[in-house]
């Protein structure tokens, strides 16, 4: 087993540490934050994620991994250093390496051994060559530090799961030493390993994320036009599911995909093609869909309603998708404040990511409108005007049909997740809007009956 240093506590950083541990691993998490570090070393997890505060009190009461703010001491005889610090996107799309600069010079200054320095965060094709010269260039000792490329194909509230039952492991290495070092410290995963250069594994990554991208755009762009022909998207999605070069993942039609990846590196891959004189179309075009998708729902309604002036809005699920807090690039960011700017008094409901929204929308008056936090669906939905559901949580999923119709003033329900049966809910009387579809064949049959029954009591 190896001595595994991790550079930054985020979603990678953290999760990798953990996980390595929990293989056997002996981990060490560096973080800048001393509140951060004490909080992890107590057990608490700065993140939400599914399993993974188990894992961290499990691997910390059996000593196999610690955590510091002393990067010199983390750094100093470690076998391997994982670096999973941040590279948000800068307003030109790019990828700011500012963090990454920060770690491979503190690596330099620090390292007494020979030690390969493994890159999980995403960044830009050619990073990991200049990160290596640029420990070279700050290198203290006379030791042997090699970079290589390991990127991270998690998911947001299945990082812990994704991690250790991963379908691939993608390595970028330059030698044979490196390579070796490298598969040596994921052997107890147990997983497939695609060992490819540096460069190679780093568009693996960007490619992956874009080409799924691709994908949940390609539908939402259906899923528009169906409502305008005619057709239901879900049944579109269904019988392109058993084409087995589609595949059944990444069919669903909603109001876009948000949270720490794919819009940073759709945008980072079109700014990389655009460096090189090259415009990467079909990527454009998907960043295109997803900018307008999100607001669809709010275009819907705006139709529908006068005015949003004094209503009272429901709000269901504020983070980007379920099981994580995380609001990065969340449709309820957008939506929200068109709303308030309305004057709408919205009450919203999210099982974990009140508090973080909180952050940027206080509770309490918002511009021309309000925003009250509550500690439920249904005390979102008492007496309200109109409700939209931007995050299909379970809690929200819970939320029967009936419930809608008897607890909101004027059952008018936008679904930005396409949770409910068209069907279902007109039966109980629910107005409901959603993304690409139409009324099933078996609610057509139901009004036609209906109408019959009507005609014979006439």
């Amino acid at each position: 087993m190896y001595k595994i240093a991790v550079a930054g506590t985020g979603y990678v950083g953290l999760v990798a540490g953990v996980c390595f541990a929990e293989v056997g691993h002996h981990v060490t998490c560096v973080d800048i934050d001393e509140k951060k570090v004490e909080l992890m070393r107590s057990g608490v997890s700065p993140i939400y994620e599914t399993g993974l505060e188990e894992l961290m009190q499990k691997n910390y009461a059996a000593g196999r991994i610690k955590y510091t703010t002393d990067y010199a001491s983390a750094y100093r005889e470690a076998d391997a250093i994982f670096i999973g610090v941040g590279t948000p996107e800068q307003p030109d799309g790019s990828a700011n390496l500012s963090y990454i600069a920060t770690v491979a010079r503190q690596i330099a200054e620090s390292v007494e051994k020979d030690c390969l320095v493994v890159v999980k965060s995403t960044v830009p094709v050619g990073t990991n060559d200049k990160v290596e010269q640029f420990i070279q260039d700050f290198l203290v000792n006379d030791v042997r530090v090699e970079v290589a490329s390991n990127p991270e194909f998690l998911a947001q509230g299945s990082a812990v799961y994704d991690t250790l039952n991963a379908d691939r492991i993608i390595i970028g290495t330059e030698s044979k030493w490196a390579e070796e070092l490298l598969m040596n410290v994921y052997e107890p995963f147990n997983l497939p390993i695609v060992s490819v250069n540096r460069r190679s594994a780093e568009m693996i990554k960007y490619a992956s994320n874009d080409f799924l991208a691709l994908k949940i755009s390609y539908m939402n762009d259906i899923a528009n036009l169906c409502e305008l022909v005619g057709a239901d998207v879900q049944d579109v999605a269904k019988g392109m599911s058993y084409d087995d070069r589609i595949g059944s993942k990444f069919l669903n039609a909603g109001i876009g995909f948000g949270g720490s990846c794919f819009p940073k590196d759709t945008k980072a891959l079109e700014n990389i093609a655009k460096q090189h004189g090259y415009e990467l179309r079909t990527v454009k075009s998907a960043i295109d869909v997803n900018t307008d998708q999100k607001t669809m729902l709010y275009k819907k309604a705006s139709k529908r309603l006068i005015t949003f002036n004094g209503l009272k809005v429901a709000v269901l699920g504020l983070t980007f998708k379920p099981g994580t807090d995380d609001l990065r690039e969340a449709a309820s960011l957008e939506n929200i404040p068109l709303l308030l700017e309305q004057g709408a008094d919205i009450y919203a409901y999210d099982p974990v990511g009140a508090d973080n929204f909180a952050k940027v929308h206080p509770a309490g008056s918002n511009g021309r409108g309000s925003m009250t936090y509550v500690a439920s669906a249904e005390e979102a939905l008492e007496d309200a005007n109109v409700c939209f559901i931007f995050t299909e949580w379970g809690e929200v999923k819970a939320v029967t049909p009936q419930a809608y119709k008897e607890l909101m003033r004027t059952p008018l329900v936008y679904d930005g997740r396409n949770i409910y049966s068209v069907a279902d809910m007109q039966e109980v009387g629910v107005e409901y809007h959603s993304i690409g579809r139409q009324s099933t064949v078996r609610e057509r049959l139901k009004e036609s009956k209906k109408h019959e029954l009507q005609t014979a009591r006439s």
